[in-house]
């Protein structure tokens, strides 16, 4: 199989690809921007822009217009206070009040042209960086963090780190190790920050990025501007129905990712009947496709129009705490394979992986090598305990796929340890109320249920815990509104042989309740329940 050629892009490319208006509005924000220092050509230009007034620096220009949460023309005042130098702001239905004394320009619909604007501002930062999206109901964090890790280490003169962008934030990979990662507060960034944060890496002289594309950011336009080389998508189920309405539009924002007409390859999880048809769209259109499979006999192909596809396969996979092995095969090459991973899941997010390094022409030995030497990504599938003590997992299983998955993996590891299996999450306040019951009935996979907070927002936690019950038919769970009380009777009352699922926060840092984000780790307080336990108990 022969990969696809991923040619350099010019910085040029960006700014003749704009409008007479959009060339003019770039032309007035030049005014106010330094040249970049002679001994640091790649340095991001000076002043910055954002679209969000809390991001402005004196001297920084701000972008306002109306998004799906706020009108950020609000925001013009806060902006000035902070020090904004000028104002590009969306003039439809809106005009300036004359009495603010400040550079100003409008432009009509300054959104969606807002990731192509700040891609020419910052010199079309991603030009001669390889671009990868990851796109998926579950699994977009681990596959984006894995694919920069592995990205980072594959040989290059001269050496260069690899970026990731994403639900954990910005962070960059050296050589496999990552660097403190600064957080966005969202999986996909707005257009103009994306834009920002990839004029910084390129300083950083980055060569290669992996983003999660969220199905809300693509929809939102997120990534306009962006050139995207490959693709990948992992799997679509139940999720953000509270903003899609249902799953026909879901999976359409998805699909938005794979009709870009720059994109060069897709990878596809061949297991998921979207996946299936979003390879069919791309082989129409005569863009290359890799698909992978736990489950498809090679001989029995999901779609006829895609029997000469090359797959990569998974089978003999064996599940343990240290890890898992398996055999892969494909056109490619095979190989067994040992992985620090636990779960069926985590082995097809690791095919898709696989298969972005082939795609970008990472040699077969090579990319089984990287791939064997990745560790899970921050609050999933993380382990505390074990040792005379329940062994803890702490994922970020959010939706009722994720969680039935979840728990299926961590069965096989308790029927290993002769324990039970214990569940411990909670659903999330204003958001979609139709996911309740449906994460309540895949809980039931657990032996015994917690049921729990989970930023409950502006909703009383009780009221959520009843209609995730409802969905319960066979276990009754315990219930206990506050996460850390809940998390020390848990670990409290597993046997030593158990295995604990916290399912739902993984990496989040907080517990939202009332508006107010206050301090929340569940790692931290699984390590404080597991101390107690042994004082308590003695470790029995």
């Amino acid at each position: 199989m022969t990969a696809v050629n991923f040619p350099p892009r010019s910085p040029s490319q960006s700014a003749a690809a704009l409008t007479p208006d959009q060339a003019a509005v770039l032309d007035w924000l030049h005014r106010f921007a330094a040249p970049p220092p002679a001994a640091k050509p790649q340095m991001p230009q000076a002043p910055q822009i954002s679209a969000d007034s809390r991001r402005i620096a004196p001297g920084d220009i701000f972008f306002a217009f109306p998004g799906d949460d706020a009108d950020g023309r609000r925001f013009i005042s806060d902006a000035i206070e902070r020090g904004a130098a000028a104002v590009l702001f969306d003039n439809l239905d809106f005009e300036w009040d004359e009495g603010i004394d400040l550079p100003h320009r409008g432009l009509a619909n300054l959104k969606p042209q807002s990731g192509l604007i700040a891609n020419a501002y910052y010199g079309n930062p991603d030009s001669g960086m390889f671009t990868v999206a990851v796109t998926g109901t579950n699994g977009k964090t681990s596959c984006a963090y894995w694919l920069a890790n592995a990205l980072s280490q594959l040989p290059q003169k001269p050496p260069a780190p690899a970026a990731v962008i994403g639900t954990l934030g910005v962070g960059m990979f050296s050589n496999g190790v990552a660097n403190r990662f600064e957080t966005t507060g969202y999986t996909t960034p707005d257009a103009v920050l994306l834009q920002r944060k990839l004029a910084e890496l390129r300083a950083a002289r980055v060569s290669a990025v992996a983003l999660e594309a969220s199905s809300i950011g693509l929809a939102q336009g997120r990534i306009a501007g962006l050139h995207i080389d490959a693709a990948l998508f992992t799997n679509l189920t139940r999720d953000h129905l509270d903003y899609h309405g249902d799953m026909a539009r879901y999976g359409a924002a998805k699909a938005l990712l794979f009709e870009r007409p720059e994109l060069q390859h897709g990878v596809v999880n061949l297991d998921d009947a979207f996946g299936v048809e979003l390879a069919s769209r791309l082989r129409q259109r005569g863009v290359p496709v890799t698909g992978y499979s736990l489950n498809q006999a090679a001989e029995n192909p999901p779609d006829a129009a895609l029997a000469d596809l090359p797959v990569l396969r998974a089978s003999a996979i064996r599940i343990s705490h240290i890890g898992t092995t398996f055999q892969v095969d494909s056109p490619f090459g095979s190989a067994a394979v040992k992985s620090h991973l636990v779960g069926q899941f985590n082995i097809s997010n690791l095919l898709g992986v696989l298969g972005v390094l082939l795609a970008k022409g990472t040699p077969w030995s090579a990319a089984i090598a990287a791939v064997s030497a990745l560790t899970p990504a921050p609050g999933r599938m993380q382990q505390l305990g074990g040792q005379d003590a329940p062994l803890v997992i702490i994922d970020y299983a959010h939706t009722p796929d994720a969680l039935q998955k979840t728990l299926g993996s961590l069965r096989e590891l308790a029927e290993q340890r002769h324990g039970k299996l214990w569940c411990l999450f909670g659903c999330g306040g204003d958001r979609d109320t139709g996911k309740r019951p449906e994460m309540g009935r895949a809980s039931e996979l657990a032996d015994q249920v917690v049921l729990t907070s989970d930023n409950p927002r502006s909703e009383q936690p009780l009221a959520i815990i009843e209609q995730t019950r409802a969905g319960m038919q066979k276990l009754t769970p315990h219930i206990l509104e506050d996460r850390a009380t809940a998390i020390l009777w848990t670990v409290r009352h597993a046997g030593k042989q158990d295995v604990v699922l916290l399912a739902g926060k993984g990496h989040e840092m907080f517990q939202e309740v009332n508006g107010k984000k206050q301090p929340f780790l569940d790692a931290d307080h699984a390590a404080l329940a597991l101390a107690a336990r042994a004082t308590m108990l003695g470790g029995a």
